[in-house]
């Protein structure tokens, strides 16, 4: 079943994300591995380490995700291994069985991945970590398993609830573990088990983007953007990001006052910005040349696309409804998206090959089946880049009609570009 369902699984990410970066992969060793991530987007987040990690892996995932019919035959075909948790109104004592599954897969040379925060949450920084992934590895015995290893994993999105955002899978460095002497339930020592688990979280904090509140977070995502211009790398993101948190952190403790006009600084540059109808990524000089290029492939692709949209609306505003109005916490709304899209579009092809099927027989019906996921995909394409066009076409007007105003947003720019980089250096971050 993996082999199967995994090229399906790695074309719905792709589809579903505009970007996709994998980091550090060729760092993964070939032995026993426990990948142990964050856990910020519900089933997105195995989903996409199934797909992109370099060598199958299986998963701990909480008991009550088995019971259920779609998802439960998922998890038991990708040999996942069920976990019990008090919350769930399970006895923690069925975990022996658990621990000794995991063991015995890592003793064969296996890779497990698991989620050490225990639950998926939108939280600014990691929650405490749960001790499972160091119980596991330290009580693997030392002649079966003496290469096991730790690998922290940090799943980053640039908006991790939106179709058509970023994503980036991270693997840090492989943390050694020296198996540990265990009692007769099979447990390791507590303070053998405390230590890993302090290295693990020590790792993979130092991989993930860590601030003190959601509204930290959300004021360097968006002054990232800013500076960047929405076009750098996602490592180069991701980095910046952490370099900004940084100095977000020191500038609060040294100078609020000065903190606070910069945010203001921000926010008076994103209104002009706002009040223009222009993006961050428009602000560069536009490309003429690109976007003649461009309309020609638009000009070329406008019959499929239309049809392609046509026919892929009805169940695209369907899904985006339940994602919006039924969905509890922003964590689970990109699941919502992506289970939802599994289920329903299949469903709406069989529908429109029916009809057809049914007016004008079996063969054509089979054709707009296999055809219209690709008109779909022709048309996400063609509106991506049909907006892109729309907004170096309006940079370019504001350019033109209105040069003076777009000199200066883009001074007020290399101002603010100018002024964190001199904090920068100041603070040494």
């Amino acid at each position: 079943m993996r082999r199967f369902i995994t090229p399906i699984l790695r074309l719905i990410a792709r589809t579903f994300f505009r970007r996709i970066k994998i980091v550090g992969w060729e760092s993964v060793p070939r032995g026993p591995v426990i990948f142990a991530a964050n856990h910020p987007n519900g089933l997105i987040d195995p989903l996409f380490l199934l797909c992109f990690v370099p060598r199958p892996v299986s998963f701990l995932a909480k008991a009550p995700l088995f019971r259920m019919p779609l998802i439960g035959w998922f998890a038991r075909g990708i040999d996942s291994i069920p976990v019990y948790r008090t919350q769930d109104n399970y006895s923690t004592s069925q975990n022996r069985d658990m621990f000794a599954a995991a063991r015995a897969l890592l003793v064969r040379g296996g890779a497990i991945a698991l989620f050490p925060e225990g639950t998926t949450h939108s939280e600014p920084r990691l929650k405490e970590l749960k001790t499972g992934a160091a119980r596991i590895a330290l009580g693997c015995s030392a002649e079966e398993c003496p290469d096991i290893v730790i690998v922290p994993t940090a799943v980053f999105y640039t908006a991790k609830h939106s179709f058509r955002s970023d994503a980036m899978l991270y693997f840090g460095g492989a943390i050694e573990v020296v198996p540990a002497v265990v009692d007769e339930n099979g447990e390791p020592p507590r303070d053998a088990v405390a230590a890993l688990t302090d290295r693990v979280e020590s790792a993979l904090a130092a991989l993930t983007l860590q601030a003190d509140s959601r509204e930290a977070l959300d004021l360097i995502g968006r002054a990232e953007r800013i500076m960047s211009l929405g076009r750098s790398d996602l490592s180069e993101q991701l980095e910046m990001r952490r370099r900004f948190i940084a100095g977000y952190t020191r500038l609060r403790e040294r100078d609020p006052q000065r903190l606070a006009q910069l945010q203001s600084r921000f926010e008076r540059f994103e209104a002009e910005l706002g009040d223009a109808n222009l993006q961050p990524e428009t602000l560069p000089r536009p490309s003429v040349r690109g976007s003649i290029r461009t309309i020609a492939m638009l000009l070329i692709t406008f019959p499929l696309a239309v049809i392609g949209a046509v026919a892929h609306y009805p169940t695209f505003r369907l899904i985006r409804f339940i994602a919006t109005r039924f969905t509890r916490g922003q964590e689970l709304v990109a699941t919502t998206k992506a289970v939802g899209g599994l289920t329903l579009y299949p469903l709406t092809y069989i529908v429109y090959g029916g009809i057809v099927a049914w007016r004008f027989g079996l063969g054509y019906g089979i054709v707009t089946a296999i055809l219209l996921p690709l008109l779909g995909y022709v048309a996400l394409r063609f509106f991506e880049q049909l907006d892109d066009v729309i907004g170096r076409t309006r940079a370019l007007t504001w350019r033109i009609a209105r040069r003076s105003a777009f000199e200066r947003l883009m001074r007020t720019r290399g101002a603010l570009r100018d002024e964190i980089v001199a904090l920068a250096e100041e603070m040494g971050v």
